[in-house]
């Protein structure tokens, strides 16, 4: 058995996630898995409003200095949740870090795809003594790919079985894999959806002056009415309508595009503003599951979005009959599936295994993803 560590910071700027996974085997598809220790740090307002303005409009210094911060505060996650693991840490075969998306650019007509994250790995080398496996995307953008969502190829080796399933993650920005039953001749799908929770958190805190950041229990959506006129205006993107392999980010839907749709509906109370806001995580995702030419048995949610009530709610509404299930009835933490998935693809680079899901992310061939820092 070995063992790995998973570090995401996600697209919601809510926190670092470190998962602590244990691994048996050395083939592709590992024996068992065991999540040992998840552990998650929180941004403060200081560090989540300095990653925003990095992400609008940074300048070369402002990446260049939040490079190496974030460096810092990934090794200081990692260090903390090493103390709360049963194993030592020179255990530990290495590290998979996500890092920070700052910009993600998807391939388009005439031109490749870019893709930037920040979270410098030298940096948490030197302060875990362990080795780094970072720079994910940037392999399969080189190939053609889109980048994302990479978390496609750790759902097929986790989750493939006896049931044709979505696996609906809800962060900042959606990302659903479906995957077909095991063994049959259907292809699984991967893609984003639209937006998740991005557009919801950053309207809370704008609109509450920064005295909620999130909507908490989704109680604000619960109490208000979804204008349709507003909500059009989101779901008349062109985004919505293409065919994956597709990915997005805040660079689309944007907090500076938020906030000009803010303005405009200015009349409507807070509460509608975040029930439409809500309604269009909602929308989008079961509208996407137009997408997947194969019948699910069941729809398992994990992210931020699967803790707020009314969304989830809605959600099931619209899926219904579609049953919508929480992460955790599949063994695994809601909240520890990406951070996990990057542990298994610091453990796939180790061992020059391809993992990046040609399927989910339009690749040209899968390769293996990731750049290795040493200790």
């Amino acid at each position: 058995m070995t063992y790995w560590v998973g570090v995401m910071s996600g697209t919601s700027l809510d926190g670092i996630d470190v998962a602590i996974v244990e691994l048996t085997g050395d083939a592709e598809l590992f024996e068992s898995w065991e999540v040992l220790t998840f552990h998650t740090e929180q941004y403060t307002p200081q560090q989540r409003a300095m990653i925003r303005a990095v992400i609008n409009s940074g300048s070369a210094a402002a990446i260049c200095d939040l490079d190496f911060e974030l460096g810092t505060q990934f090794a200081k996650a990692v260090l903390s949740a090493l103390k709360l693991a049963p194993i030592p840490s020179d255990a530990i075969e290495a590290i998979g870090s996500h890092g920070q998306t700052i910009w993600h650019r998807p391939p388009g007509e005439g031109r490749s795809g870019a893709t930037l994250q920040l979270g410098q790995p030298a940096v948490i080398a030197e302060q875990t003594g362990l080795p780094v496996v970072s720079n994910f995307r940037a392999r399969d953008m080189a190939v053609g790919g889109e980048g994302a969502p990479l978390t496609a190829y750790t759902d097929e080796l986790l989750f493939r079985g006896s049931e044709a399933l979505a696996i609906q993650n809800i962060g900042g920005i959606s990302n659903v894999t479906a995957l077909p039953v095991h063994g049959t001749d259907k292809q699984a799908i991967a893609f984003d959806p639209g937006p998740g929770v991005a557009l919801i958190d950053a309207a809370v805190e704008r609109l509450t002056d920064g005295a909620q950041t999130y909507d908490w229990n989704g109680e604000l959506a619960s109490r208000g009415t979804v204008s349709e006129d507003a909500l059009n205006e989101w779901l008349g993107d062109p985004y919505f309508q293409l065919a994956p392999p597709k990915s997005t980010g805040r660079e689309r839907f944007s907090e500076c595009r938020l906030w000009e749709w803010l303005l405009i509906h200015a009349d409507l109370s807070v509460e509608d503003l975040i029930a439409t806001l809500t309604e269009l995580t909602v929308r989008t995702i079961a509208d996407s599951y137009r997408f997947i030419e194969f019948d699910l048995a069941s729809c398992y949610l994990c992210g931020g979005g699967a803790r707020n009530p009314s969304l989830v709610r809605r959600l099931r509404e619209h899926l219904d009959p579609l049953p919508v299930r929480n992460l955790a009835e599949l063994s695994l933490d809601p909240d520890a599936r990406e951070a996990v998935a990057f542990a298994i693809l610091a453990r796939q680079h180790i061992l020059g295994i391809p993992s990046s899901a040609s399927w989910a992310t339009g690749a040209r061939t899968s390769c293996v993803l990731g750049d290795l820092t040493p200790a």
